[in-house]
């Protein structure tokens, strides 16, 4: 059994398809303490509800509002990539322990479906915590199938998502981009 780390519903339905096509047995672990405000992560968690209905996948959740959690596992690393690492290792580190209570073969995560992330870096994550806990890190670089799962979720009236979750990430994206820095 392979126990996949889901960041949200629409993300989950092309490595879902993928694994399946594969034959391979799956369950799902919603921990994602990084999403806020508290209405988006409630959000966040109706899509997936809705996405494990309909494709049939048994999901793990913990549901617990994890601001506190997520603040002082960032706190001071609120720059991009620094934040992102700490907050992909906490959530691929809780995947593994899970993982290993389940006497799972093998953790992933469907971060590695978004072309918004930082691609390499989840890799370089998942490959230490499979050398650290000796339980393997299935990685595939599912990007190619973002359309094909933002169009999916899309024809199924699933909830998506306008960043990838985090205060930080929210803050952004209503700020200009600018390519020089301002003194």
């Amino acid at each position: 059994m392979l126990l996949l780390h889901i960041c949200c519903g629409p993300c989950a339905l092309y490595p879902l398809e993928q694994l399946k096509q594969r034959g391979y047995p799956v369950k799902g672990l919603f921990y994602n303490p990084n999403i806020h405000p508290y209405l988006e992560f409630k959000a966040r968690i109706q899509a997936l509800e809705t996405v494990s209905k309909r494709e049939k996948v048994e999901i793990l959740w913990v549901k617990d509002y994890g601001l506190e959690f997520f603040l002082e596992e960032t706190l001071f690393q609120w720059e991009k990539p620094k934040r992102c690492e700490r907050c992909y290792y906490m959530r691929l580190k809780k995947t593994v322990e899970v993982a290993l209570e389940l006497r799972a073969e093998a953790f992933s995560t469907t971060l590695l479906q978004s072309p918004f992330q930082f691609h390499e870096l989840i890799k370089e994550i998942g490959e230490e915590l499979e050398d650290r806990y000796k339980i393997t890190f299935f990685y595939e670089d599912w990007r190619r199938g973002y359309k094909e799962g933002k169009a999916k979720a899309m024809e199924l009236g699933v909830y998506r998502q306008k960043y990838c979750g985090c205060l930080f990430s929210e803050k952004e994206r209503y700020l200009p981009h600018r390519k020089e820095k301002i003194y």
